[in-house]
């Protein structure tokens, strides 16, 4: 069986992680993918790119696999996250839109995909036939020898021939459940600000690996508490939670991600969480209810959404919410093992601190070192 051929590459090249999002094309391979690696079911084919580089940061091979039309959902993270920080990548991605395609709107982006990737500097493989199978061994060793993105783009053409799946039918397992929740919370009048929330947790820190969210949360955090162990990022909006869910399921130390609440609004990264429920990963929403680094505007959590009962309807039953310093110090000498979710509500403002003194570079290399040490 093709599928089964191509996943004993992978398996011969190292890989031990498949992030994938499917496609109708594949559906066979992503059937077989949770027999033979440990399978991350994404939701939104970006956060698997913050998730790879996680997972590639603590010593893991992760694979991303995805429809073509996925890349497009991608790009930003990938160039933002995966390119500036010299972090390999290899994405087995669909390729649709160009061969017997019935879907009319597959065609108009799936048709450009070798032209916007060129355009990006981004190395991509295009892999038509069975005879094109190798060309797999390519995408995954360049990924990782030249530190990279590779994208292989796979006609469906490449699957056409190979005998039906053999495998016996899979019975869905049962659905039914109970889904029951009592919740009350007020809101208090903010007494925090972000800089406030942060710096009580750096002082807290005891060898837990962190992921900063962009921006200003980061700089506050470099100001407040810098350390190896710190990954400070520069752009890759929505990546932070991705990240250090990567983090978690390859490294055995406590991480702890500083989101913020317009990140977490803009991410169905959540039930990917709650699904692979990792017991290292303690995430920290700092919801100041504003884009804090591009001027304070509001978002939608400000006066609307309330984000740790977002949180528990994506399935994190370890979630609570904090509203002063007292309260946030006690919910993290509570938090135990994982994964936890702790909404700390917060008022509007940034602290005056410095730009970051590091490139990006060097920030990878000094975390990695910190973490695999």
């Amino acid at each position: 069986m093709r599928e089964g051929c191509v996943l004993d590459r992978l398996a011969a090249l190292g890989v031990d992680t498949v992030a994938s999002l499917p496609c109708d094309r594949t559906q066979d391979l992503c059937a077989l993918i949770p027999e033979r690696f440990r399978a991350v079911n994404l939701t939104r084919e970006e956060d698997g790119v913050g998730i790879s580089a996680g997972l590639a940061m603590a010593g893991g091979r992760p694979v991303l696999h995805m429809q073509s039309s996925g890349l497009g959902n991608s790009l930003n993270a990938i160039m933002s996250l995966t390119v500036t920080f010299g972090l390999p990548l290899p994405v087995l991605a669909s390729w649709r839109g160009v061969y017997r395609e019935a879907i009319p709107a597959q065609v108009p982006f799936n048709r450009a995909i070798p032209d916007v990737l060129t355009a990006l500097g981004i190395s991509y493989t295009i892999i038509r036939d069975p005879e094109d199978e190798e060309l797999i061994d390519t995408v995954i060793r360049d990924a990782y020898d030249s530190m990279r993105p590779h994208v292989g783009l796979i006609l469906p053409s490449f699957w056409e021939g190979a005998p039906e799946a053999c495998r016996p039918g899979q019975p869905f397992p049962p659905r039914a459940r109970d889904s029951m929740l009592e919740y009350r919370r007020a809101f208090r009048e903010p007494v925090m600000t972000r800089n406030d929330a942060i710096r009580v947790i750096a002082a807290a820190l005891d060898g837990e690996a962190v992921v900063a969210n962009i921006g200003v949360p980061s700089k506050e955090l470099y100001a407040a508490n810098d350390r190896d162990l710190n990954f400070y990022m520069l752009g890759s909006y929505t990546q932070a939670t991705p990240i250090g869910l990567g983090l978690a399921l390859e490294t055995d130390k406590d991480v702890v991600v500083l989101d913020g609440d317009g990140s977490l609004l803009g991410t169905a990264v959540l039930p990917v969480v709650a699904a692979q429920a990792p017991e290292n990963l303690t995430i920290v929403c700092l919801d100041n209810g504003a884009f804090g680094s591009t001027g304070n505007q509001l978002t939608n959590a400000y006066g609307q959404v309330d984000i740790e009962l977002l949180a528990r309807a994506a399935g994190l039953k370890k979630a609570c919410k904090v509203q002063d310093e007292r309260e946030l110090k006690d919910a993290w000498d509570d938090r135990g093992r994982g994964p936890t979710f702790i909404h700390v509500v917060l008022k509007p403002g940034n602290a005056a601190v410095p730009n970051i003194p590091l490139a990006p570079e060097e920030i990878r290399e000094r975390f990695m070192r910190a973490l695999r040490g």
